[in-house]
């Protein structure tokens, strides 16, 4: 428990303006877009969260700004930043920007997915890791690359302490192929024991769209929900 927050979880409220105004950020850069789109595991999503396109400066910095938010909202301790490759690079540089900014300066490491033989050499690049680290990410599918960042963090003696994402799914991961009834966030946060943050989750996107229904959004809004229906988790 940290900060008297149980169970890895981060405090959201149900009603969150801070989500609201993301997911409408998201929509507005079209890095949040509806239609059909296949899944990592093969499944015909009504959306898609594509955060590779929040492509310049003026986004990237208004996307640090809703990390930062969140982080601070959450109340998660951390001594430094780590972005895993290739997404968190950049997403994790930001965030330490910004919080910068607001008066906090915490060291920030990432990896290279190839370990370089010249120069400095190895796959870290940044501060050392050291102390309690926020692992920082765009979605989490599977869990895999916080594993891998896990792996990481722990091999150079630091304690992997949290993740923060920009937006939770909600939905069964998979294993082997097959459905299993937790979410990829679940699995960090209950079986790695990591707290782990979103600044929005599914639930979210739901209340958008039905407050935009008469905007035509109506459509979509019934198309998430079935597809919540058929795949998501119970976080109850």
């Amino acid at each position: 428990m940290a900060n008297g927050v149980a169970s890895g979880e981060v405090k959201q409220a149900g009603q969150d303006k801070l989500a609201q105004d993301f997911v409408q950020f998201a929509v507005d850069c079209g890095v949040l877009r509806f239609g059909e789109f296949k899944t990592k595991a093969g499944r015909l999503s009504p959306y898609f969260f594509n955060a590779g396109l929040f492509d310049d400066g003026a986004k990237l910095g208004r996307l640090a700004e809703f990390y930062a938010q969140r982080v601070i909202a959450s109340g998660i301790e951390f001594d430094m930043i780590f972005g895993p490759a290739y997404k968190g690079i950049p997403l994790g540089a930001a965030l330490a920007v910004e919080l910068a900014r607001r008066g906090r300066n915490v060291p920030f490491a990432y990896n290279r997915k190839e370990a370089k033989d010249h120069g400095e050499g190895g796959t870290l690049v940044g501060a050392p890791l050291k102390g309690r680290v926020l692992i920082v990410d765009d979605v989490m599918s599977a869990g895999t690359a916080a594993r891998e960042s896990i792996a990481i963090i722990e091999a150079a003696g630091a304690t992997p302490h949290a993740v923060v994402i920009a937006l939770d799914r909600q939905e069964m991961a998979t294993e082997n192929g097959q459905d299993v009834p937790y979410s990829a966030v679940q699995y960090v946060r209950e079986r790695l024991g990591l707290q782990v943050g979103a600044i929005a989750k599914l639930a979210d996107l739901l209340q958008y769209l039905e407050a935009h229904s008469s905007t035509g959004l109506a459509a979509d809004h019934q198309r998430v929900l079935a597809y919540r229906q058929r795949y998501g988790v119970n976080e109850g």
